[in-house]
């Protein structure tokens, strides 16, 4: 599976970025979806998640409330709006594909994009 994220940029504190990582290679409804996010000299951590059917959807405590998940699966995208975007939320944003398709368990990450940069200015 090929996943691209597109999206990124520089924006100011409080403002807002939308997200999208287009698939290709796999049936995208088959698959949960998530995103993740590494900032300088830090771990990757987990992000949001959705399920493959849409119905499950997890967010980070640092992002609940600010950010969220979607898909499209017309268009096999997934989509993240930020707003209230805060300094602290400044990273590179990675989309992932579940490693397993009808997966009802936790999200367990198995393809990732090459990641998009986030910079959010005071």
């Amino acid at each position: 599976v090929q996943l691209v994220e597109s999206g990124g940029g520089l924006v100011q504190a409080g403002g807002s970025l939308r997200l999208s990582c287009a698939a290709s290679g796999r049936t995208f409804t088959s698959y949960g979806m998530g995103w993740f996010r590494q900032a300088p000299g830090k771990e990757r951590e987990f992000v949001a998640s959705i399920s493959w059917s849409g119905a499950k959807i997890y967010y980070a405590d640092s992002v609940k409330g600010r950010f969220t998940i979607s898909r499209d699966n017309a268009k096999d995208t997934v989509y993240l709006q930020m707003n209230s975007l805060k300094p602290e939320d400044t990273a590179v944003y990675y989309c992932a594909v579940d490693r397993m398709a009808f997966n009802r368990a936790n999200f367990q990450p198995g393809s990732w994009g090459q990641g998009t940069q986030v910079t959010v200015s005071t």
